[in-house]
């Protein structure tokens, strides 16, 4: 089960590198718009770092792009409806 999880991890980040260079976003640029250095950031990418869910609604914020592209690609969109709340 670690070794499913640790996959998962490494598609997801995987995922993000592939996205922030389809983007021509350098290491360095996500580095500077998440406040942190590039190596931390390079750790992120490479798994050797934890993701946090809030790091990965940033990373996802600054890509401009579904969070759950992230967590897999090949996810068709969600179209969500608001519905009044009876009372």
């Amino acid at each position: 089960m670690k070794k499913d999880f640790s996959d998962k991890v490494k598609h997801i980040t995987l995922n993000i590198r592939n996205i922030r260079e389809e983007k021509n976003y350098s290491q360095e640029y996500m580095a500077m718009r998440m406040r942190i250095s590039q190596n931390a950031y390079s750790k992120i990418e490479l798994s050797n770092s934890k993701l946090t869910v809030s790091r990965l609604i940033e990373i996802a914020t600054i890509l401009d792009i579904n969070i759950c592209n992230l967590l897999d690609p090949d996810t068709p969109p969600v179209e969500y409806q608001t519905v009044d709340n009876p009372k």
